[in-house]
């Protein structure tokens, strides 16, 4: 039997600190200028970004010194884990809800690990059943926050009443390497911050809208698009130049068949939703959906305003797509590592 799917409350987080792009401008000529032969033609990505803040959980004078994994994951835990408490707590509260209530918790991340997992280290803060069950998911990227709310969405309609809550978490900025004087670390300097988004998902009526489908493609032979390498001293960024040209050739046919899959056609999608990767990934995305020069400048307000935050940031794209007034059919899309992209559409609650 078909059970529908409500999205009930979002919530989002960000941490205090706070880098102006001006900032960060300066202080990359600062430290990679004198060691990159080409840093003077790479230094403009700060201004021709779209991104005018980010929020980090370190202050700016944290990215001058080197850091090694147990620094990182330090902060990484400790960053997550008030993120965490911040985000479910408003998901929680908009829904009517109290963390009692949850019976499944849904916690995405990609940017740091942390074994006992997030949801388990605030349990007590949150005041978590015993019973509760914990699906910790590591490896999604920016596409965590579509491909996670596909999972919870899953486990509440295979659960009659069950109530899940889902937390995308990701501290990009931990990942910032003094130690590599590359281009595509000071593109990751122009274009990542840090944020946690929750949402709460039920089975019944009401809420802010209905999960109507759930869609995912992985691309073979892809994988030196976009991920992580790792080594002694952390994570290290990858991500292709390729990407827009990617996006603009190869994403339109793939949502055009996930929507078919589900009975829908692209002009029946009265809004999309999209993760606002970067400025040129944005450009790209509407000209591969066919939708008019601007259609996504909700995110790139976001873009502006916090940076790519990976699998958070289309959470929070959605929740200024709800305070504006959703119509009534949406597509919330996300692109990431495998490389893949996932789509889920959401109808108005009524």
């Amino acid at each position: 039997m078909h059970r529908t799917v409500n999205l009930s409350g979002l919530g989002l987080a960000v941490p205090d600190h706070i880098i102006r792009q001006a900032d960060a401008a300066a202080l990359a000529e600062s430290l990679f200028s004198g060691r990159m032969k080409g840093f003077r033609h790479l230094a403009p990505i700060f201004s021709n970004s779209g991104i005018r803040r980010r929020h980090t959980v370190q202050p700016l004078s944290w990215f001058i010194e080197p850091h090694g994994w147990a620094e990182r994951m330090q902060a990484y835990v400790e960053g997550a884990s008030r993120l965490f408490v911040e985000a479910a707590t408003r998901a929680l509260r908009q829904a009517g809800l109290t963390a009692q209530d949850v019976d499944c918790v849904v916690t995405v991340s990609s940017t740091g690990f942390s074994v006992p997992s997030i949801e388990a280290r605030v349990a007590g803060e949150m005041d978590f059943r015993p019973d509760i069950e914990r699906v910790p998911v590591f490896g999604l990227g920016c596409a965590g926050g579509v491909s996670g709310f596909s999972i919870a969405s899953r486990l509440a309609a295979s659960r009659p009443g069950a109530r899940v809550l889902l937390v995308a978490i990701e501290l990009c900025s931990l990942a910032f390497r003094l130690d590599e004087p590359t281009n595509v670390n000071v593109v990751a300097s122009a274009l990542f911050g840090d944020g946690a988004a929750a949402c709460v998902l039920t089975v019944g009526e009401g809420g802010i809208a209905s999960v109507e489908s759930t869609g995912e493609h992985l691309f073979p032979d892809t994988l030196d698009i976009m991920g992580w390498t790792v080594d002694d001293p952390g994570l290290g960024i990858v991500l292709a130049q390729s990407l827009p040209h990617f996006v603009s050739s190869r994403i339109g046919p793939v949502i055009a068949e996930m929507l078919s899959g589900n009975g829908l056609d692209a002009t029946e999608i009265d809004r999309f939703v999209c993760h606002p990767g970067g400025a040129k990934v944005l450009d790209a995305l509407e000209g591969a959906l066919s939708l008019g020069q601007g259609t996504l400048n909700d995110e790139r307000q976001v873009l502006a305003e916090y940076g790519n935050m990976s699998s958070p940031t289309v959470l929070f794209v959605l929740e200024r797509a709800i305070r504006a007034g959703l119509p009534e059919r949406s597509a919330m899309i996300a692109m990431g590592p495998g490389f893949s992209v996932s789509c889920i559409t959401l109808r108005r609650a009524a």
